[in-house]
């Protein structure tokens, strides 16, 4: 509990049910909270944990949840799916069990990698990976992180999953990916986003994010809020919902469908701006999600009317100016006089 309410993303979430404090209190009582944390626990416990909470909450039970709805209410789960009834999951007992098997075999793996490397940087450096201390990241810190380590990830992203696990020059791992992650042709459900080979799941779902991460050592709460955006991100992506919220969250949900319906002939990356650079985009494409991002919040609209009230205020402005130099002509002949 104290990890889940150290990370930036739980406290925004549980801020409603704190609406008789004031800002400054949520403050106090997060960073007496951290502080306690972080002198109470090695670094070590507050990185595994954090992200174990992190996945359990914003992976886990979210897919959980969509795969029981999906399972329970097929008709009604399949109007609102990227390819209707061929993106519904399994409803045998015996495919389910394998499949929750295999994601649960790789979240210990992941966990266990990461955990790994984190002991390896406390005992042969001497240091943990991310600077777990009780002073918080300054919000300019944490954007600039939050842009270098999402940028990275994207690169990375779209290069392994183009040229390794859907290239031609590394066939063992490119095989056990198709094998696994592309086994049923058709847009994915949630829980498949840990259902890949282990080793092709660690290049993908792995290496994007913790190789810039370690290079660039930010402050642990950073790699926490990045790490659960990430998260909640591809959760999402792979829902294979028609209905999810956002005009650009649901392009993204659309190119996933596409590029597992399609095996992996395109959509590599997740955002869609590198597939749109290289060609490799199908279904909506990333500048059309922006476009009616733009028109369903009237952006242009809304930017004319500010420059509108700007130069309202500029002539108001120099009216006022006018008048009171008149004002003060007048005042001087008046005392001439």
């Amino acid at each position: 509990m104290d990890v889940l309410l150290s990370v930036p993303i739980f406290s925004y979430l549980l801020g409603p049910t704190l609406t008789s404090w004031s800002t400054s209190l949520n403050l106090l009582f997060f960073y007496m909270t951290w502080s306690t944390l972080v002198l109470s626990q090695p670094p070590i416990v507050v990185h595994i944990t954090g992200i174990l909470a992190i996945r359990i909450v914003f992976f886990l039970i979210p897919s959980l949840l969509t795969l029981f709805f999906d399972v329970s209410l097929p008709s009604l789960a399949e109007g609102i799916k990227h390819g209707g009834r061929s993106a519904l999951p399994p409803r045998d007992a015996k495919s389910l069990a394998k499949l929750m098997g295999l994601v649960l075999l790789n979240l210990v793996i992941l966990t266990a990698v990461e955990a790994g490397i984190s002991f390896a940087f406390i005992f042969f450096l001497k240091q943990p990976v991310f600077k777990t201390t009780t002073t918080l990241p300054l919000p300019w810190q944490i954007f600039k992180h939050l842009l270098i380590l999402l940028s990275a990830r994207e690169t990375l992203l779209y290069a392994i999953h183009r040229f390794i696990l859907h290239g031609k020059s590394y066939r063992w791992l490119s095989q056990r990916h198709k094998n696994y992650a592309h086994a049923k042709a058709g847009a994915p459900f949630s829980m498949r986003l840990l259902a890949d080979h282990p080793l092709p799941l660690l290049f993908y779902r792995f290496i994007p994010l913790f190789l810039p991460a370690i290079i660039l050592r930010p402050h642990i709460l950073t790699y926490f809020f990045v790490f659960t955006l990430c998260t909640g991100e591809e959760t999402l992506a792979m829902s294979g919902y028609t209905i999810v919220p956002g005009i650009i969250m649901g392009g993204i949900v659309q190119r996933t469908a596409i590029h597992y319906a399609g095996k992996g002939t395109s959509n590599y990356g997740s955002w869609g701006i590198l597939d749109w650079i290289n060609g490799t985009s199908r279904g909506r494409d990333v500048l059309e999600d922006v476009k009616q991002e733009a028109e369903k919040h009237h952006l242009q609209e809304r930017s004319a009317k500010k420059v509108d009230e700007g130069a309202g205020a500029v002539q108001q402005g120099l009216g006022s100016l006018r008048e009171g130099m008149r004002t003060r002509r007048g005042g001087r002949k008046k005392v001439s006089r």
